[in-house]
């Protein structure tokens, strides 16, 4: 089965199970259900539950065994979206085309559906009817160290601190391995630990892929929007436009952070060498990530 597939089952699978979990919650507060109903889906590529998936069947691990952790890290994702569209953060009125959380209903509203979403994560990853509490205990650690000051949110500290100043490669880089690299690694580790046969070796192998597919798909983006820019405004225009702000383009050249996306690449590569043919996947993936034009 090819990525595009793999990715269209598992998307369906995690969207099945978010609408289960979305209606068994209480509707005490109808507009409250609704907002939450409303940010979960609308139109995310679910690429976390995919990681997620795609460890465990790199580690033979059973798909409903992982329901819960694939849910649990969209849920971490889609409550970060609600708060960051919010005016206090970025003030985005849009979010794929539709109209963002506070702007649908109102800020009340939006603030409280993140924190509702946000629990309701770890009340799924409680839950998991298939595991046992030994198994549960290490993800619900995991997964709270990648969403708190350690990791997405002090990520997003970081980059509301850095607006308008100049970041070096390495403050860039920290950055975005917090604001969204955490919550990628996060997606592998809940993966592996959904089974108690998986090794330290092996978890300390994906998180290593996953550190660098998380650094080459920020990279690509970077470039991509150096490139849709240059096509847009004309080749000077659109390169001033982007080289104003912290990016990887700005900081190596185009050339420079093309080279550093295909290196992570292979670093992700590299750490898989001891999975046989079921890790496919990932690997397809992170290919994926670095030949994707949009």
């Amino acid at each position: 089965m090819h990525l595009k597939q793999l990715t269209q089952q598992y998307q369906k699978r995690v969207d099945e199970a978010l609408e289960r979990l979305i209606k068994n919650t209480s509707n005490l507060a109808n507009e409250l259900h609704q907002a939450m109903h409303y940010s979960v889906f609308n139109g995310g590529k679910r690429v976390r539950p995919l990681l997620v998936y795609l460890t465990g069947q790199a580690l033979n691990i059973p798909h409903e065994h992982q329901d819960a952790s694939a849910c649990a890290v969209e849920l971490i994702h889609c409550y970060s979206l609600v708060h960051d569209d919010m005016p206090v953060m970025d003030d985005d009125d849009l979010r794929r085309g539709q109209p963002t959380c506070h702007k649908q209903f109102s800020e009340a509203t939006a603030l409280l559906t993140g924190d509702a979403l946000q629990t309701l994560a770890f009340e799924a990853l409680s839950q998991n009817p298939y595991l046992d509490a030994k198994l549960i205990l290490p993800m619900v650690k995991a997964l709270a160290y990648a969403s708190g000051a350690a990791g997405m949110a002090g990520g997003q500290a970081l980059d509301l601190s850095a607006t308008g100043k100049d970041l070096s490669l390495e403050q860039l880089k920290i950055m975005h391995e917090h604001k969204t690299g955490a919550l990628i690694r996060a997606s592998v580790q809940l993966g592996a630990l959904c089974s108690p046969q998986t090794s330290t070796a092996d978890i300390t192998a994906l998180e290593h892929y996953a550190q660098n597919i998380g650094l080459s798909f920020q990279i690509k983006d970077d470039i991509l929007d150096i490139e849709s820019d240059t096509e847009t405004l004309g080749k000077q225009q659109g390169a001033d436009i982007n080289l104003n702000k912290a990016t990887y383009p700005a900081l190596l050249g185009l050339d420079g952070a093309k080279n550093m996306a295909q290196q992570c690449h292979q670093n992700a590569l590299d750490s898989l060498s001891h999975f046989d043919n079921n890790a496919d996947p990932l690997r397809w993936l992170s290919e994926y990530i670095i030949t994707r034009d949009h």
